[in-house]
């Protein structure tokens, strides 16, 4: 994987993208040549068109990006992948058009934009049928070898069975496990070089699982190992940049407090970032509040009870606020103010909420809190002070989460399906706690963009 901005990205995904950002500007060229041909207009060099170019293909690969065109899904199924390119197409002529309206030198006439978007379309659709098996398959995956036997070994061994994952795994070594998981495991005795061995089995990375490494760290071994320019990491390590997660069964404190993260030189970032929750969140209530009256109303006239409540959760450091929401419950849908997890197919939620549940128009009133600054558009989802309470007690490091402002949009959200248990709290804390290690404007766009996709395929809403 290559590292941008702190964030992993997949070669094979990096790849597509450099692909597709040349096929892009030659489809904008070729439809501009051929158009000009039509009508007989003189064809000056190319450097002429650079801003169109790039404005054509800027407005698509970021329309690609939005709608999860490089997710796993693109590389195993090319009916996913022609799905999500015709999503991405439309999206990306929306965006077209509104440059056009916006600033017409820098897109090329309508007639040019049709040519090179059909051109577009069909040079996408090939590459993808041609280069999609290969790309997710075995050529660009890393091999690996994992020292150990035990449960960690197992862990990584069906994380290697599921599609989409970058790396396989060409052997284990067992390590002296009691109770040892992987059966097949080649034991370090049988071993003369261990070296020479991970070299034969034409590995570029070995991966530390041992189930306990005081005093059965093999620095010998490893030191061989690293001096041959094989990469050595650590299991935590590891499934935080093949997963994109914090994995909670593996870390402990001291990876946490010496591994690179957690920057605290990012305060030019926050200036940004807080520029734009102003702007953004200014511009998307004036744009939206027509949306949000027309809810309210529906839920007015479907039901008794306010179309607006407000509810209390936990933000940064610990503080508690309050967010403003539009109703899609019953009013009478916690006794008491007791607070209860959604269930799916809940019965409290009522028509008109489960359909704003599922396209996230609930939300919309929460960009008043962003305009406070209690918030930020992307974060950490923040909960209930009496859920807090709850998952503090049982899952470690949750506290950690509250040292990045919440959010209405997060890297949980994105990557995980809307949660209402202790293991889903789980899951979604080891994405949060990915996020607050690695924060970026770089990730902080990504999941902007990506949040069109959890709108457009919504997962399990609740």
């Amino acid at each position: 994987m290559v590292r941008l901005f702190k964030h992993y990205v997949p070669y094979a995904v990096l790849l597509l993208g450099l692909v597709d950002a040349m096929l892009l500007i030659a489809s904008a060229e070729i439809g501009w040549v051929v158009r000009a041909h039509q009508i007989n207009m003189q064809v000056d060099p190319i450097v002429t068109r650079l801003p169109q170019l790039i404005s054509f293909a800027a407005a698509l690969q970021i329309s690609l990006v939005a709608v999860g065109a490089y997710g796993v899904g693109s590389f195993l199924s090319l009916r996913f992948a022609a799905a999500r390119l015709s999503v991405a197409i439309a999206l990306g002529v929306i965006f077209l058009s509104l440059i056009f309206f916006l600033v017409p030198a820098l897109t090329f006439w309508r007639s040019n934009l049709l040519y090179s978007t059909v051109i577009a379309t069909v040079l996408l659709v090939t590459v993808r049928a041609l280069l999609g098996r290969t790309l997710g398959g075995e050529t660009f995956k890393r091999r690996i070898v994992v020292l150990g036997a035990g449960s960690r070994a197992a862990r990584i061994r069906d994380l290697a069975a599921q599609p989409g994952i970058n790396f396989v795994v060409a052997g284990f070594v067992a390590m002296g496990e009691p109770v040892p998981a992987i059966q097949d495991a080649v034991p370090r005795g049988e071993i003369p070089n261990l070296s020479a061995h991970i070299v034969d089995l034409n590995a570029s990375e070995v991966v530390l699982a041992l189930e306990e490494r005081r005093n059965a760290l093999p620095l010998k071994d490893l030191l061989r190992v690293r001096t041959t320019g094989v990469q050595v990491s650590e299991i935590s390590s590891f499934l935080e940049r093949e997963t994109g997660r914090i994995d909670l069964n593996s870390v402990n404190p001291s990876w946490l407090i010496f591994s690179d993260g957690f920057a605290s030189t990012r305060m030019l970032s926050s200036v940004f970032k807080r520029a734009f929750d102003i702007i953004a969140s200014g511009l998307l209530l004036a744009i939206t509040l027509p949306v949000i009256l027309l809810t309210a109303l529906a839920i007015k006239i479907e039901s008794r009870g306010p179309a607006f409540y407000r509810q209390r959760r936990v933000g940064l450091y610990n503080e508690s606020f309050d967010i403003l929401k539009l109703r899609s419950m019953r009013q009478d849908a916690e006794v008491a103010g007791k607070a209860v997890w959604a269930a799916e197919q809940d019965p409290r939620i009522t028509r008109i909420g489960r359909f704003i549940r599922k396209v996230r128009i609930d939300e919309l009133p929460q960009t008043w809190t962003v305009l406070k600054g209690e918030m930020s558009f992307v974060g950490p989802r923040p909960e209930r002070p009496q859920f807090v309470e709850q998952l503090e007690d049982q899952l470690p490091y949750y506290a950690e989460r509250h040292m990045v402002k919440p959010g209405i949009t997060g890297w949980a959200q994105i990557n995980y399906p809307y949660g209402a248990s202790i293991e889903d709290a789980r899951h979604k804390l080891e994405y949060d706690l990915y996020y607050a290690k690695n924060y970026s404007p770089f990730l902080d766009m990504l999941i902007l963009l990506q949040t069109l996709r959890v709108v457009l395929w919504p997962a399990g809403a609740r």
